[in-house]
């Protein structure tokens, strides 16, 4: 992820911060010299004060600057026109124009930023700009007071020759605050895509009246079929919005294009049938093959996703075959290559391998296990990945991928801190979008071991070894053993955190209490051993018997439910089982009366109603919790609230849009991704559909966040930019939540189906 991700954080003020200083650019506040900041921004009189890198001859003898851009560079920066000192005032409101023309036509990048590392950018813009040319226009409030600032135009990247021309070009203090509003749509929020039959339907309608009102359903051809009054639920704290609800379960008619009318509004559309989720559970599987480091992607099973395989040691590629440590780290070099890319950026972390991958190898055992489980939409040849027919079942080939690099990842046999597994691998610098894994020419380094990962590795390889066992028992073995390698080193380094400094070129992903990780650890190696030395640390950790449950969820760095959950679902002689099944019904309920509370129905209400980075996951991993309540008891209230959680995800929310790309008339694509860049490079794809988007986080750190979404309102702490890292990226381990998720909605058939697990 870049620059992080929930615990991660944002470095970019701070970081400003340090190069300001170093730069002996902080002071008394700055004024503008002028109304306009831009010195020959017309051209009149030659190209000076202007520059351009190397690569670019600057001719301004029609007025108008224009340079003939060279074909065959990577990034954006790689050809840049520029000019610097350009004074900004904190808190000052600047409207930034100019004409720009484009022959072919291509996308460009914007940017009036610090001139020094980090490069904050204090307007980051990405014209489409055509043939024919256009005026374009922006405005910004500077955070900052700064007498050196850099208005540049990145215009590198392309793979061959074409020209650019630029005139007009003006920053002006002074102007109107740009505010940013979405469009909404229609105040009638619902699930887009559908509901089952036999399920529960809720819809969100967003009013000024406080008294209930009257609705209707009406079916694709406009007839009414269904009626009722609005239930009044106030004034729902995460969205600031006055609301009431329409319930309409009891209409069980299979159709599409149904839409709800209510206080003179008409929802989008949707479909009432039972078969959507069976394509969401593949979809969202589908988007890790694309995922995949180390390898070619096959266009014929992805087509529009083929590429060529990213860091393989072909240059541009320094490769992850023979990987050096960062200095004064190691004196080795591992081949770490293969795994999955972790989110929109080329790194690989274990500690969000490990939760990523454990969720999909929990979706296959659950599909065994619970009564409602249909192992067969997993097997052989279900996911079209280069491995299929293999008589394995997919989503466990796809899993494989990934804890092949997390076992590359272990420290070899007689180094310094053996069986402990390295933290992360990156590049050692940060790189900008868009960049296809296989032109990133960054070095590449390992990053310190840490405990963290080190008991990540345990506890998926300890999975990985039951599961593994009817198809390939060698391959079960091998992570039986590095299983208990890493748990033996972890115990003999437990305090050996990654760095929260640690983050060039790559998120930190730091932990300071790894308590959890030990708890997870322990609970899968001993649901795959059963042996007492597992069994007795699981029953002596203070989180055994704690509340685990948290309002905000589990997630990378909170890992004790993932090993609660599964001493509750899986069979073993655990003395106490019965009190470890009866807590996570505790939490589901917990989890239950939230949704209830909710009006829009989400089982999340974080601490101090700041919703967190990635709060999409967050929201799945509670109904996650649900589901399992649900298998467990098999009580139906648990399964309605999982659905309700999918309505939220799929437009019943907000900002009326799906979360989930390529469901819903309204929909994210443009996730923050360097390869899945279609909004800054047209021959690019948008993210594969069943990605899901971060989603609503209270923290806004990106640059473009913060300029169009100060004083959001939680749920309206969005966009759909790709520039928007904090709300708006995707990742291995959001998608391995929808996909656990997905898979127990369709498991429900047409929402009449019962389960218990014995």
């Amino acid at each position: 992820m870049f620059p992080g991700s929930a615990r991660r954080g944002s470095r970019l003020a701070l970081a400003a911060t340090v190069a300001l200083v170093a730069a002996g650019l902080t002071g008394a506040p700055a004024r503008a010299d002028g109304p306009e900041q831009i010195v020959n921004g017309t051209f009149d009189n030659g190209s000076a004060p202007w520059w351009g890198t190397g690569n670019l001859t600057l001719d301004a003898t029609g007025g108008r600057l224009c340079t003939d851009v060279p074909g065959g560079t990577v990034n954006p920066w790689d050809a840049i026109i520029g000019q610097n000192d350009i004074r900004l005032v904190a808190g000052e409101t600047y409207k930034f124009s100019f004409f720009a023309s484009a022959s072919p036509g291509r996308v460009v990048k914007a940017l009036v930023q610090l001139p020094v590392d980090p490069y904050t950018q204090y307007l980051a813009a990405n014209p489409s700009v055509s043939v024919s040319g256009d005026v374009y226009s922006y405005t910004f409030t500077s955070p900052v007071d700064l007498p050196n600032a850099q208005v540049a135009f990145q215009i590198g990247g392309a793979a061959t020759d074409w020209r650019f021309c630029l005139d007009d070009v003006s920053l002006t203090g002074g102007a109107p605050p740009d505010v940013y509003q979405p469009d909404t749509g229609p105040r009638v929020r619902v699930n887009q895509v559908g509901y089952l039959p036999k399920g529960p339907k809720a819809a969100t309608l967003v009013t000024e009246a406080t008294t209930a009102l009257p609705w209707q359903l009406r079916n694709g051809a406009g007839a009414v079929v269904a009626s009722g009054r609005t239930t009044p639920r106030g004034v729902d704290q995460s969205s600031g919005q006055n609301v009431q609800t329409i319930n309409f379960g009891s209409y069980t008619r299979v159709g599409s294009g149904y839409t709800l009318v209510a206080d003179g509004e008409t929802s989008r559309p949707f479909d009432i049938r039972s078969d959507f989720y069976e394509s969401l559970r593949t979809d969202a599987l589908k988007v890790f093959y694309p995922q995949r480091s180390g390898v070619a992607i096959r266009d014929d099973l992805r087509p529009g996703y083929g590429r060529p395989a990213g860091h393989v040691g072909v240059a541009p590629n320094q490769g992850d075959t023979d990987v050096p440590c960062q200095p004064g780290v190691c004196d080795y070099r591992l081949d770490v290559s293969g795994g999955w890319y972790d989110a929109g950026d080329h790194g690989k972390y274990v500690v969000n391998g490990g939760i990523a991958v454990h969720q999909l190898m929990s979706e296959y055992e659950r599909s065994l296990l619970a009564r409602t489980g249909e192992p067969w939409k997993l097997w052989d040849g279900t996911l079209a990945v280069p491995e299929s027919h293999n008589k394995v079942p997919d989503i466990l080939d796809e899993a494989r991928w990934e804890q092949e690099f997390l076992l590359k990842m272990q420290v070899p046999a007689g180094q310094p801190l053996a069986g402990m597994a390295h933290h992360k691998v990156h590049d050692d610098t940060w790189t900008g979008l868009p960049l296809l894994p296989h032109l990133d020419g960054k070095k590449r380094e390992l990053h310190p071991p840490s405990t963290a990962a080190t008991l990540n590795l345990a506890a998926t390889a300890a999975q990985a070894a039951r599961v593994w066992l009817p198809y390939d028992r060698a391959f079960a073995a091998r992570n039986l053993a590095a299983a208990k390698a890493a748990w033996t080193a972890a115990k003999a380094h437990p305090a050996v955190y990654a760095s929260p400094a640690d983050g060039t070129g790559g998120g930190t992903y730091d932990d300071g209490d790894v308590s959890d990780e030990f708890y997870w650890a322990a609970a899968e190696l001993y649901l795959s051993t059963g042996a007492t030395e597992y069994r007795d640390y699981v029953l002596a950790s203070p989180l055994h018997t704690a509340d685990i449950f948290t309002p905000g969820g589990f997630s990378w760095g909170s890992v004790a439910a993932l090993g609660r959950l599964d001493l509750a679902v899986l069979p073993s002689r655990l003395p106490d089982r019965d009190r470890v099944r009866a807590s996570v019904v505790r939490g589901a309920d917990g989890y239950l009366a939230t949704a209830a509370a909710h009006p829009y129905g989400v089982p999340y209400a974080p601490t101090g109603n700041r919703w967190e980075w990635g709060s999409n996951s967050s929201i799945l991993n509670n109904a996650v919790v649900l589901a399992t309540a649900f298998d467990l008891t098999g009580k139906n209230t648990y399964r309605a609230a999982v659905l309700g959680t999918m309505d939220y995800l799929l437009g019943r929310n907000a900002l009326n849009q799906s979360y989930i790309t390529g469901y819903g008339e309204v929909a994210s694509h443009n996730q923050h991704s360097r390869w899945y860049s279609h909004q800054l490079d047209a021959s690019l794809p948008n993210p594969p559909r069943g990605t899901v988007a971060g989603g609503a986080n209270s923290g806004i750190q990106d640059p473009l966040a913060q300029q169009k979404l100060a004083g959001c309102a939680p749920q309206f702490c969005y966009i759909d930019d790709i520039e928007s890292w904090s709300t708006n990226e995707l990742a291995i381990n959001w998608n391995s939540a929808l996909s656990w998720v997905a898979a127990f909605v369709a498991d429900q058939d047409n929402g009449d189906a019962q389960g218990r697990l014995p």
